[in-house]
């Protein structure tokens, strides 16, 4: 299968230039090596430091036991499931994973396609959350971007779904302009966020 891949521009947080990137439509093996030698080194170092200050699990990144070799596996060959990623500055800055075969809930679109997002996750250096300074900015709200292009074209008129993390609900409710459906009591009482056609021309549009 054919890689697309397209230019998009990141903010380098400590000088303000745009960095360009590159956004794949596909998580390859560069992708995972890239996980398992830089991300989860990266992601130990900042759970050692939790770990050191006191602070409690249930305080820490709520992705850092997610295994991006087995979600890739566990659909490989499956066309119903896509993967996307971004690359810059030589390293793999975030990954995400759908699902074509989800359908709305939400009132107005019940029942009509969605892309699904069934993972994203930021390179740990991209997090402000883990108390350090991001080194790029954009990376999840490109990645977003991505989901709804996909959504288009598809012929889902950008609808998209997802399950949040706790931690990631202000970013989908405020950065992403997505409708908070509650949480679901079916999948860890997570809370579910819809983004309607409506709505997904207005998050492209800030883009």
């Amino acid at each position: 299968m054919t890689v697309e891949i397209s230019t998009i521009y990141l903010l380098d947080v400590a000088t303000g230039d745009s960095v360009e990137a590159e956004l794949r439509d596909a998580i390859e093996d560069a992708q995972l090596v890239d996980w398992q030698t830089k991300w989860q080194p990266a992601l130990f170092a900042v759970l050692q430091e939790l770990t050191r200050k006191g602070v409690p699990p249930a305080q820490w990144p709520q992705s850092w036991h997610w295994n991006w070799a087995q979600k890739t596996a566990r659909v490989k060959g499956l066309l119903a499931f896509r993967g996307f990623s971004i690359i810059a500055q030589g390293e793999t800055q975030g990954l995400a994973q759908v699902d074509l075969t989800k359908s709305a809930r939400e009132q107005s679109q019940a029942g009509k396609p969605i892309v699904y997002l069934d993972y994203l996750e930021v390179a740990p250096w991209n997090r402000p959350e883990l108390g350090l300074r991001p080194r790029l900015r954009g990376v999840g709200t490109a990645l977003v971007s991505a989901v709804v292009a996909l959504s288009e074209d598809e012929g889902f008129k950008g609808r998209i779904g997802l399950h949040s993390l706790p931690q990631a609900d202000d970013f989908y409710r405020r950065r992403c302009g997505m409708t908070d459906l509650g949480p679901d009591s079916a999948y860890q009482n997570l809370r579910y966020f819809e983004m309607t056609a409506e709505q997904a021309r207005a998050f492209l549009e800030e883009e």
